[in-house]
This record gives structure tokens, C-alpha cells and sequence, in this order.
């Protein structure tokens, strides 16, 4: 038996009046999601418990089967395992961000323009990182270091005092006045967040101004995943934050350098690296994009509809004819929460998920926000035991 997760991140949303009152999923046109889901079983399932977090981080724990409330120390921690970093017990991480914000505008603190700094590319980000650390880290001796990720996505790791602050994640303040860091090292952050600009005035070919400092929290001890599942399991994404919890769980990560966490990923690539991995000896393996999420970020429905028909026509046409080749797999198909266009920022609702059995029908449904909404409430991460242990 193969098993196979698939995580269109943040592909749930709501009804949206330039869709006709309906949703990206209710729109794109996927007529293998809608095969598959007439012969699987759909459901909702929440991802994100009750007063957790909205994030991919939590999410993606859900849908990997660790319960967050258990596991979940925070997001930068994560990301720092993906990029090789031990966090010792008096180290806390924080995300850096390369963010576009503008001081005279929005507020007292500034407008939220961009999150993502322009998405800047990974080599010339790197550059920009060197010279955080040369200011503020490493060269400064002042117990900071700033560690270059992908894009607009990097690391701060700072000492354990700094973790007391209250961050707002920037992705939930697109086009919305900045809001500062409280708590007890609230207006060190800020100092720091607002001194960044001098570095970034020198990289003026990167799109983003400054630093913003979010989603602090220690290194978690996630158990591994061969040992709770008895599976050997690999995953494929272009994002050190859910790299970070493969990682973490001791899977496999395959590398794969024309994936990125934009439009522009590499679909059919992550669908071969899978089965390929699957051919090898894999037993389970996760295929993530980020595309649907950036797109729900930005408000772009276009993009987002174009998302979930690249899903459809370059990865699962060509993975269900993979998985039947090898034999007998059940697939699993979910988001890791909800980013709806019209907030620009995710929500803590239940998601679609799909379940399908190559070996026996299920009832049957409609891959939809409101082809699930009569459908009970499962928790999210007991799907990984579901799946597996059918």
C-alpha cells in the first residue's frame, strides 16, 4: 500500500462577489479533484484546535498527525530546523520577514504594503541577511544572529529572554496599519525592526524596507514519524516552514530546485519527485504548494483559481495513473486552513478534506466549502491515523 497527502495550502476560502458569490474550489475547473471526490469520502476537518493560531505551522502539524495543542512551540522554531539549525535551550528563534512597510502611511506605526518584500529572489535575500548580521547579529556580539532562508522568509535567533513579545504575523496586516510588538521586549523589536531600514536602504533592487520580527518560540521534540506511523515517509515543498516539520519528524525531504513557494512552482516536478520517492521504497509521501496560499495573500482570485487547476492537470492526472502502476494507495487531500481572498489573511475554519481508497468506493461528495458543510467536524490530525490505518 501507498499512501499519498496532498496540501494545496490555504485553498479554502469564501464566497467571493467576483466568482458569482462562490468559491475558488466551487470555480476551478478540476475534473479530476471531482472524480476523485465522487468515488472517495469528503468531510470537514479542523486543522487549527480552538484558540490556536491560524498558520501553516499549526495546520500542517494537524495534517502530518501531531495534535498542535501537544507539539507546537511556534513557527520560527520550525523553519530553523529546515535550515539546519539547532536551537540550543537558551535560544529562541523568531521569523524574520523582508517586508515592504510604509512609514508615512496607514498609522503611527506605518502601512503594511507588502509582506513578502516584492519576493525578493533567495540569492539576492541572502546578501541582504549578511549584512542584518554584520549590523545587528554576529558582528554586533549582542547574542543576535540572522540566518538567510528562501526568499522573503529568513531567521533571527536571539537569547531566550527576547521570547516574552506579542508579534502580529505581517501576512495579517496586507494593506492595514503596521502594528508594533508589545510585551516585555515589544519595543526592542521594534527598535530593531525600524533600524533594519538602513540596511535595506542599501539593497534597493529588493523590493522590501525593513525587517519584521513574528512567531518566536523554542525548539519543539516532535517524535518521529516512522515511529508513530511505522511508515517511511518523504515530502517535497518549497517552504522552510513546513520543510522544517519533515525535518523535524525524521522524513525525508526531498530537494527539488524548480519548486518555489510561488505561482511559478514546479507542479509536475513535485508530482514526479513523489512518485518517484514512492517507487523507491517510500510508503507514505506529502506534496505541498504554496501557490494557492500566496495567491489568497495577495487577493488575486485569478491566481488563486489558476492554482487549483494546476493542482488538478499537473500533479493528480499524472499521480493517480503513477500510484495505480505501483498497485493498491489511498490518498489524502487537504489544506492546512483556510487564507480567503477578501481578508487576505487565514482563518481558523474547518477545511475540506478528500479521502480516497483505490481499492473500494466510497460514498461520494463534492471537493467544495459547501459541498462539506453539512458534514460533521473531525479533528484534523487524527486524518494521518485514518489514512493510514485503514
Amino acid at each position: 500500500m501507498k499512501y499519498v497527502v496532498c496540501v494545496p495550502d490555504g485553498c479554502a476560502d469564501e464566497p467571493h462577489p467576483d466568482l458569482g458569490g462562490r468559491t475558488p474550489l466551487e470555480v476551478a475547473d478540476t475534473p479530476v479533484l471531482r472524480a476523485l471526490a465522487a468515488r472517495g469520502e469528503v468531510g470537514r476537518a479542523a486543522v487549527i484546535p480552538a484558540g490556536m493560531p491560524p498558520g501553516s505551522d499549526v495546520g500542517n502539524l494537524s495534517i502530518l498527525g501531531f495534535d498542535p495543542a501537544e507539539f507546537h512551540t511556534g513557527r520560527a522554531p520550525i523553519e530553523a530546523a529546515s535550515l539546519g539549525l539547532k536551537l540550543r535551550a537558551d535560544q529562541v528563534a523568531y521569523r524574520c520577514n523582508l517586508s515592504t512597510v510604509d512609514p508615512d502611511a496607514g498609522g503611527p506605526d506605518g502601512l503594511m504594503v507588502d509582506f513578502a518584500g516584492g519576493h525578493p529572489s533567495t540569492e539576492a535575500a541572502a546578501e541582504v541577511v549578511a549584512a542584518l548580521d554584520e549590523r545587528f547579529g554576529r558582528g554586533a556580539g549582542e547574542g543576535l544572529e540572522f540566518h538567510p532562508g528562501v526568499q522573503y522568509r529568513h531567521i533571527m535567533v536571539a537569547p531566550k529572554e527576547w521570547v516574552d513579545a506579542e508579534c502580529t504575523p505581517p501576512h495579517d496586516l496586507t494593506d492595514r496599519p503596521a502594528v508594533r510588538p508589545t510585551g516585555a521586549v515589544g519595543d526592542r523589536l521594534w527598535d530593531l525592526m525600524v533600524a533594519s531600514r538602513e540596511v535595506l536602504a542599501g539593497f534597493p533592487e529588493v523590493g522590501a524596507n525593513q525587517v519584521w520580527l513574528w512567531g518566536q518560540g523554542f525548539q519543539p521534540r516532535l517524535p518521529s514519524f516512522a515511529e508513530t506511523y511505522g511508515l517511511r515517509a518523504g515530502m517535497v515543498t518549497a517552504v522552510d516552514l513546513v520543510r522544517g516539520l519533515g525535518v523535524l519528524t525524521g522524513m525525508e525531504v526531498v530537494d527539488l530546485p524548480t519548486a518555489t513557494g510561488w505561482y511559478d512552482t514546479d507542479y509536475e516536478g513535485k508530482r514526479d519527485v513523489a512518485l518517484d520517492a514512492l517507487r523507491d521504497g517510500a510508503d507514505l509521501f506529502v506534496i505541498h504548494v504554496e501557490a494557492t496560499d500566496e495567491a489568497g495573500h495577495a487577493g488575486n482570485v485569478e491566481e488563486k483559481v489558476r492554482a487549483l487547476e494546476n493542482w488538478d492537470r499537473r500533479i493528480l492526472s499524472g499521480l493517480v495513473e503513477g500510484l495505480d502502476a505501483m498497485g493498491d494507495w489511498r490518498l489524502l487531500l487537504l489544506p492546512d486552513h483556510p487564507t480567503p481572498l477578501h481578508l487576505k489573511t487565514h482563518t481558523s475554519d474547518p477545511v475540506p478534506y478528500l479521502l480516497v481508497d483505490s481499492r473500494a468506493d466510497g460514498a461520494g461528495g463534492v471537493l467544495t466549502e459547501p459541498g462539506v458543510a453539512d458534514r460533521p467536524v473531525v479533528d484534523g490530525h487524527s486524518l494521518m491515523r485514518t489514512l493510514v490505518e485503514a
